[in-house]
Parts: C-alpha cells; structure tokens; sequence
C-alpha cells in the first residue's frame, strides 16, 4: 500500500484541470453530482491528498497443478516470426478508506508501464460510494457497512453484497475485500455466481456494486 500526490509541476490541460489548480473547484462531490469526466489524474491527487494505492492479485498461480501463489502481474505471449512477444497486465486499486475508490487496468511489454498505466486508469475511474449501518440486525448509525443488498455483474461473473452488522468483517473474496476496505467498508455479507475465478471479472462485478449503491434510490429520496 502506497502515497503518490506529486503535483508540483502540473500544468493542467483542460478547463477542469484549471478549476482544480486554481482553488475554484475543492471537493471531488462537486465533480461527481456534475457528472463530469476526469481526463487528467493530477486532480484526484490535488482533491484527495491521502490517497493510497496497490496491486490486485489477478496473475497466474504458479506451480505444479497451479498450486503456487498468484502474482500481481497476468503474463501472456504472442508468438511472432521474430520470436516471442510478452505481455503484462495489472489491476490496480486506489482510494481514501472514507468513501472513494477507484479500480483500473494497465497493460504493457513491461511490468513498470503496466502498473502506471493501472494506476492512472484507477484514478480517472473514481466513485463515491455510499455507506451506512443497513442491517436490521445492528442500527448502530455508524458508516461501517452499507445500506442495503446490491449487485453487480462482469461477464458471467455476479457479485451480491449484504449489509452485515459491526464485527463481522469482509466475508467475500480477499481481492473485492481489499476494493472494499480501500472504499471504508468494514462489514458486508456476499455471493457470488459464475466464473469466479476470472478474477478480473470478478473484480469488476464487484465494483459494478458498489456504482450500484449511488444509483439505487432509497425510500424518501427525493432525488
């Protein structure tokens, strides 16, 4: 788990960027309820100063009959007449434990562009997202879980979160718990269907949930 906030010599490029880099623009919601497009990924770092990041889990197990650890790093090849081309993918993930989170995939011929690529893909791609105590078994008020059940879906994959009540934790895989706790989530209940172990997938149904929650209106919203 890592810090990056290097703006110092950031010269913005779009009318957006400016707004960030002049102080007229202070809070992430404001782009967000606005709807509009992050292009440059300086203004996450300048709108969210303690913002960490690390790799998803989504390479190959290594190992005889696949029993090795997995990696961060997905290598493929591509067989040419000049001989073999590799190929990296990574899966990053980005937020502040407080609400913002953000996922994204970096591909390259090696593993250093790979996981910069991810990162800023991450960062562009960031959510809020909604928490709160929903399970009928606790009412605590606390912003430990979230408010009610949601699903996502990638692919075949399908991914249901509960509301669960405080002390239970993260009972859903270990690379969707990490997405959760970079979110600030501390307690959820889950299923999953489909091929789950395609985890970027996997991954990426998990987080179709989480934009769920901001989409799903809740009784006496009047928005």
């Amino acid at each position: 788990m890592r810090r990056e906030n290097n703006t110092d010599n950031w010269v913005p490029k779009t009318g957006l960027g400016r707004q960030v880099k002049d102080g007229k623009i202070i809070d992430l919601d404001q782009i967000i309820n606005r709807g509009q497009r992050i292009t440059e990924p300086e203004i996450i770092n300048v709108l969210i100063p303690d913002l960490e990041h690390d790799l998803l889990l989504i390479g190959q197990a290594k190992g005889k009959f696949g029993g090795g650890k997995r990696r961060a790093f997905r290598q493929t090849q591509k067989k040419t007449a000049e001989g073999n081309k590799p190929k990296f993918t990574t899966m990053s993930v980005c937020g502040n434990h407080d609400g913002y989170v953000g996922i994204g995939l970096g591909s390259s011929r090696e593993t250093v562009p790979a996981r910069e690529k991810a990162l800023i893909s991450a960062k562009l791609n960031m959510i809020k997202v909604v928490r709160d105590c929903g399970s009928w078994e606790c009412g605590c008020g606390e912003n430990h879980s979230i408010p009610l059940r949601v699903s996502g879906r990638c692919g075949s994959v399908r991914v249901e979160i509960l509301p669960a009540p405080k002390g239970v934790g993260l009972c859903i895989h270990d690379e969707c718990k990490k997405v959760l706790e970079f979110a600030g989530i501390k307690d959820v209940w889950s299923r999953v269907s489909g091929q789950s172990r395609t985890r970027i997938n996997l991954i990426y149904a998990c987080f179709e949930a989480l934009k769920n929650l901001s989409r799903t209106k809740k009784t006496g919203d009047k928005r």
